[in-house]
């Protein structure tokens, strides 16, 4: 079912439906997003989520199965990001009517926009209390692998500034275009740092995403901007982030226009660690933890104090490519392991 952001309706009250006459679940609606939980008075509480919206289609739906040098693939629109996720947990909640310990499982809108649309951040607002856990799943692609935590994401605007005039008398005017050769200077030459944090190693980047500047074809420019994209490590803070950006361009005129916090993996606590043995159980070598480069709204559930990682099917490669396609191996993987970890008595 199409369900890209804004038109998400549809798949929601389907999931509603289909959770309201699970007599061991209680589903609570908050706009599109659906929550479904058990209360049997587990000692501990796990909150697994995932997000039913798209980016939009473009010639990939209907889904389709094929088979690409001997693998099954689910092919379409949505199928790695991250509707396979979803399908996996509906199916959970649906048949686990005594899990080990208890479980509120989340469905959420408006993922793939901008983040003040975001259905999980509203439902923290509206329902902070359906946020409680000892440790949270986010559906995410990650090849059915662990990837802990996430990076932070700063985008900011540097502006440098000059004076108009006649490209013919240049020498009258400054160009403000100019004056950013500095700043790409230090973006070229920048050393990504590589930064070791519990035990996972997270990249860092630094870079250009974007510039303007000029107002004609015979005309110095008198401002110009360039938006750079800082991608830090979880033991950075935001403001960490904001006063390196600082250091590396003390002459420019800044602004914010983006910042989200990193999340760390979060894999110390008992029930994480349970997690991973149980994930790897059916996989020769077991599961190694990964980290996770870009940002995902497990740092919703850090920020929380609840302790997150990432785990569902698909190449985040695959996420939003036209010929986005899961492997239906990984569907199967993701579903064993949740289901192991979920029903071990280890983790009562």
């Amino acid at each position: 079912m199409p369900s890209v952001s804004g038109d998400e309706t549809p798949l929601a009250d389907l999931i509603e439906a289909a959770l309201s006459g699970c007599a061991h679940l209680e589903v609570v609606r908050d706009g599109d997003t659906v929550v479904a939980r058990t209360n049997l008075g587990r000692s501990q509480r796990v909150v697994i989520a995932g997000h039913i919206d798209t980016v939009p289609i473009n010639a990939n739906l209907p889904t389709r199965f094929e088979t690409i040098d001997g693998v099954e693939y689910l092919w379409g629109r949505g199928t790695v990001d991250m509707k396979a996720g979803v399908a996996v947990q509906l199916k959970l909640a649906a048949e686990l009517t005594d899990p080990a310990v208890d479980v509120t499982w989340m469905w959420y809108d408006h993922e793939e926009v901008s983040a003040d649309l975001n259905g999980l951040g509203r439902l923290a607002r509206n329902r902070p209390d359906l946020f409680a856990g000892d440790f949270a799943v986010l559906g995410e692609p990650t090849r059915s692998q662990v990837e802990g935590g996430c990076n932070g994401n700063l985008r900011v605007e540097i502006r440098s500034f000059g004076l108009r005039a006649h490209s013919a008398r240049a020498w009258v005017g400054d160009n403000a275009i100019h004056k950013l050769a500095p700043v790409f200077a230090t973006l070229a030459e920048y050393q990504p740092q590589e930064v070791d944090v519990d035990g996972l190693v997270y990249r860092e980047g630094l870079n250009a995403v974007g510039v303007t500047g000029g107002i004609a074809g015979n005309v110095i420019p008198d401002e110009a901007m360039v938006h750079v994209n800082y991608r830090f490590a979880p033991s950075r803070s935001g403001q960490d982030a904001i006063a390196h950006i600082h250091e590396l361009f003390p002459d420019y005129d800044i602004t914010v226009v983006d910042l989200a916090e990193g999340a760390r993996p979060g894999l110390d606590a008992p029930l994480a660690q349970d997690f991973l043995a149980a994930v790897g159980a059916g996989v020769p070598g077991g599961v190694e933890a990964r980290p996770k480069y870009g940002w995902t709204d497990v740092a919703r559930f850090s920020a929380l104090g609840v302790p997150a990682v990432n785990y569902g099917p698909g190449d985040p490669l695959k996420a939003h490519a036209d010929d986005e396609r899961v492997p239906v191996d990984q569907i199967t993987e993701c579903e064993r392991g949740l289901r192991a970890w979920l029903t071990a008595s280890a983790t009562s």
